[in-house]
């Protein structure tokens, strides 16, 4: 057909094949077939930001690395206030690929560039002039401000194509193409860890840039991927591809932006909640010096890898539970939820486990087996590392609630554990506690937000919630994969599959015979004239 206007997907869409059966075989097998690719994926978009953790500890000492754990804090709250705007796009665009609307795809597409390219330009601007003032609200310690400020200046003229970079990869997953996301993850990956000891150290021909040189490197690694993407998919032929008369879209449609908001304020206001949190955190960290900031970032890469299995399983619970709940097969969702919890505690135990034993060597790696952190990070590490069985099991009820809609009463509970508990508890028993009271508020958040789920999930009223379609049970859960505030990188936080085909497609198949039929009759008329 002509235009854009009315267009539908064709058979070879992409992902209409992609989609996966949840209600049916065994639980746990399904579970693990579903959480294990994310598991993945999670592991190597956050091995961007230990390669840069690593590469700045050992060779540009302590200052750096607490340097870097300041910038990427910045980062990641300003990220989280565009968060659930990109979840939101990424839903729209699952919800029109189920019903085969093209156009629609288009417009929600154009909508989120629209609007998210020009925010991120007015954020870079902005975060670049008042970078200073940030960091002192932070309290960096003295020694690392210059290096703090170099790097988060860095990281704010990159902001645009890092959202940009993030959403689009976000609305790829929304049609069901996981594969092109991953490979061009894999490839800023290994341009990151070839540029990043290269423009620090000045290795042959270019500059030694230093801390500048690790943002520089990262900056460009995604604006290559990026440009290598946006090409690829225009080669395809993707249907989230603008041609020169569809431009017009990239206006935005306020009905189309007033659905982003509505849909994406909870799940944006839960990483506020929680990224505001860990900035508060870091401020009384700061207090401590710089080997402590140091060591402190050196742990949450340890805690980033830590809370994956925790993401990936409350991501398939909430997915398996949104088919079984629309399938009307209630009696597997107790099943789900246990296997989710079971398939925590061994994977989540694990790795608290093999970090427990070698953790001296594994947190060398990013401050040095001499550096004067080291110490520091290791009792850091057996203080809070445990919390996280807990926090897992808190995500897998999440998950499990969110499947049917039910999103408020969590994000409460994740403001009662965050404020209240965490920082309650670091403020409280530091008098008392030392720098103890900060590591163990840690655990301490954690086993509250799993009470308090545990309660919910016995008590509450999630089994009357309004259902969710599949697409946007799994948008909601995998979007908790940024929660803990540990990881710098918020690239890879959308779904990888679209399950349902909406009832509406029958009425597009018969809409598009009725304009067939309308079509040949005009041409049948001209003919005639």
């Amino acid at each position: 057909m002509n235009g854009a206007k009315g267009k539908t997907l064709s058979n070879t869409s992409i992902a209409t094949d992609k989609r996966r059966d949840l209600t049916e075989g065994s639980i746990a097998k399904t579970m693990l077939l579903f959480a294990l690719p994310t598991l993945g994926s999670s592991a190597l978009q956050s091995l961007n930001g230990s390669i840069n953790a690593v590469w700045v500890g050992r060779f540009l000492g302590e200052e750096a690395l607490a340097a870097t754990a300041n910038g990427n804090i910045l980062m990641f709250i300003l990220i989280s206030f565009v968060f659930g705007f990109g979840m939101a796009s990424t839903i729209l665009i699952g919800q029109a690929m189920g019903r085969r609307d093209e156009t629609m795809v288009k417009k929600t597409m154009g909508t989120a560039l629209g609007s998210i390219i020009p925010i991120s330009i007015v954020v870079s601007a902005v975060g670049w002039i008042f970078a200073p003032m940030l960091l002192d609200l932070l309290g960096t310690p003295p020694s690392a401000v210059d290096l703090a400020l170099s790097y988060l200046r860095m990281i704010f003229v990159a902001m645009p194509v890092t959202l940009t970079f993030t959403l689009i990869m976000m609305a790829l997953r929304g049609t069901g193409d996981s594969t092109t996301p991953l490979w061009f993850i894999i490839i800023s990956v290994a341009l990151d860890l070839i540029l990043t000891p290269t423009l620090i150290l000045g290795l042959g021909p270019f500059p030694e840039w230093g801390i500048f040189g690790a943002a520089f490197a990262t900056a460009t690694a995604n604006t290559l991927a990026l440009i290598g993407m946006v090409v690829t998919m225009y080669l395809r032929g993707s249907v989230l591809t603008l041609k020169l008369p569809e431009l017009r879209f990239l206006r935005v449609d306020r009905e189309i932006l007033k659905s982003m908001f509505s849909k994406g304020l909870p799940m944006g206001l839960q990483m506020i909640v929680i990224s505001s949190a860990a900035l508060t955190m870091l401020s009384l960290i700061n207090r401590e010096g710089v080997q402590t900031t140091a060591a402190y970032s050196a742990t949450q890469q340890l805690w980033t890898y830590v809370q994956m299995p925790a993401m990936a399983l409350s991501a398939a619970a909430s997915a398996m539970v949104a088919q079984n709940i629309g399938a009307n097969q209630w009696s597997r969702v107790s099943g789900i939820t246990r296997w989710g919890l079971i398939f925590n505690v061994i994977l989540t135990g694990a790795i608290i486990g093999i970090l427990t034993i070698f953790d001296g060597t594994i947190l060398g790696l990013f401050l040095g087996s001499d550096s004067e952190a080291l110490p520091i990070g290791q009792h850091i590490q057996s203080m809070a590392t445990w919390g996280f069985v807990f926090f897992g099991i808190a995500q897998v009820l999440f998950g499990t609630m969110r499947a049917n809609g039910y999103v408020i009463w969590p994000l409460i509970v994740m403001v009662i554990s965050m404020y209240p508990v965490r920082l309650g508890f670091a403020f409280g028993l530091y008098p008392l506690l030392g720098e103890d009271a900060l590591w163990l508020s840690f655990p301490a958040g954690m086993v509250a937000t799993a009470l308090m789920g545990a309660g919910l999930y016995v008590h509450g009223g999630w089994r009357k919630g309004k259902k969710l379609v599949a697409e946007e049970a799994a948008q909601g859960a995998e979007g908790y994969r940024a929660h803990g505030g540990t990881s710098a990188s918020c690239r890879d936080i959308a779904p990888t599959t679209v399950w349902k085909l909406f009832p509406l497609r029958r009425i597009t198949r018969l809409h598009r015979r009725l304009r067939r039929r309308l079509y040949r009759h005009r041409m049948i008329k001209n003919n005639k004239g």
